[in-house]
């Protein structure tokens, strides 16, 4: 009995264990070519400041537009260099070709447009729709004016100026005149 199960384990464990050795790992794919620490980054856009950063580390691939970050602070300025969006984050995932930046862990972004803050634990922007989202599961907390609002399935456009949620919303409104609160329960399902 020992003997046969000796041999089908020994069996199971050759076939299980092969090895491909055609297929090679670069280096340059799985290792970041720079890492940059205490990052400062400020980019211009017709002589006038457009986004600044500060990041603890850096990465950069070699052959990839993709970027790395680690605890981010950001400020996005508008046309006219005035300040518009800031934010924090303690992970950064930038594609600059696709112009997808994807935003993980204790995110805080406030408008200035449109005096609203977002709270959040994945949130990805994509700069050329103009679209911000989070997973369907992910709860959100947004704070605008007297209200706060909780709810998943978020997304917001950055082109008509609204936002929406896909899955269950609740929150608050205090209003200053009767000193009352109201409570929003919706459930979208």
């Amino acid at each position: 009995m020992k003997k046969t199960l000796f041999l089908i384990f020994s069996v199971f464990l050759f076939f299980s264990c092969s090895v491909k050795y055609e297929e090679t790992v670069r280096a340059e794919d799985v290792v970041p070519e720079f890492i940059f620490s205490n990052v400062e980054l400020t980019r211009f856009e017709k002589n006038k400041i457009s986004v600044s950063f500060t990041a603890e580390q850096l990465e950069q691939y070699k052959n990839s537009s993709e970027s790395y970050a680690k605890n981010i602070e950001f400020s996005a300025y508008d046309d006219k260099g005035k300040l518009s969006t800031e934010g924090s984050c303690n992970l950064l995932s930038a594609n600059t070709d696709t112009e997808v930046y994807t935003l993980f862990d204790d995110i805080e972004v406030f408008s200035s447009e449109d005096n609203t803050k977002f709270y959040a634990d994945s949130l990805k922007w994509n700069a050329k729709s103009e679209q911000l989202t989070s997973d369907k599961t992910d709860t959100i907390k947004i704070e605008k004016d007297d209200a706060v609002i909780y709810g998943s399935g978020f997304s917001a456009s950055g082109i008509s100026k609204t936002f929406r949620f896909s899955s269950t919303v609740s929150g608050e409104i205090n209003t200053k005149d009767q000193d009352s609160t109201s409570s929003i329960e919706n459930k979208n399902e």
